[in-house]
């Protein structure tokens, strides 16, 4: 008992996270895939249906094995708690349900016939929301520049040579909605260096 008193729940956007995702995957696998299909997959339907507008969100919590969902969190549960702590949790789980739509009506309007499940996309945006952490003001890291370099040439490369089920777009669009993301949340930081460079010249 004393053990467990000092287990602390450090990070409880991206903890519980991975615990919905994780019991997400045993309803799956309980049902199935029927509940992965009915709201843990995004795919071209009407906008009648009220479950389609839950697969927006839902399909970042869908995997379609263990180890799908291992590979995805093994990754989140390392990055994320360290931007939770720097960016605050409620920012944090804004970041992770607009990356989860913009992925989700991306790939519908860009892929239409197939569905897209597995929170790829989030891994992707915390990466490369991750490379904002060392930012100073007004200063780019080479690790950001060389991050999204080297991402972006493996997800293209990936893409037309590999024959697989990944959706290298959902990587792409997370990558993007990070790079975007953390530019806006640290724009001050470019501004008051602009600011203060101005004042120097004059």
């Amino acid at each position: 008992m004393r053990f467990l008193k000092r287990i602390k729940y450090n990070s409880p956007v991206i903890l519980t996270f991975a615990l919905v995702s994780l019991l997400t995957l045993l309803v799956g696998y309980l049902t199935k895939g029927a509940s992965n299909l009915l709201l843990f997959s995004v795919y071209q339907s009407t906008p009648a249906d009220l479950f389609f507008y839950l697969r927006l969100f839902g399909h970042v919590l869908g995997h379609v094995s263990l180890e799908h969902y291992v590979n995805n969190f093994v990754l989140i549960l390392i990055i994320g708690p360290i931007l939770e702590e720097k960016y605050g949790s409620k920012l944090m789980l804004l970041l992770i349900l607009l990356t989860a739509v913009i992925t989700g009506a991306v790939h519908i309007l860009l892929s239409p016939g197939t569905a897209l499940m597995g929170a790829s996309g989030i891994v992707f945006m915390l990466i490369l929301l991750g490379s904002y952490v060392n930012l100073q003001q007004g200063r780019i890291p080479l690790t950001l520049i060389l991050a999204v370099a080297i991402f972006i040439g493996q997800e293209i490369a990936a893409g037309i040579l590999d024959q697989d089920n990944i959706s290298q777009m959902a990587h792409i669009i997370g990558g993007a909605c990070g790079a975007c993301l953390g530019f806006l949340i640290n724009r001050n930081k470019f501004k008051t260096e602009e600011t203060s460079e101005t004042s120097e010249e004059e």
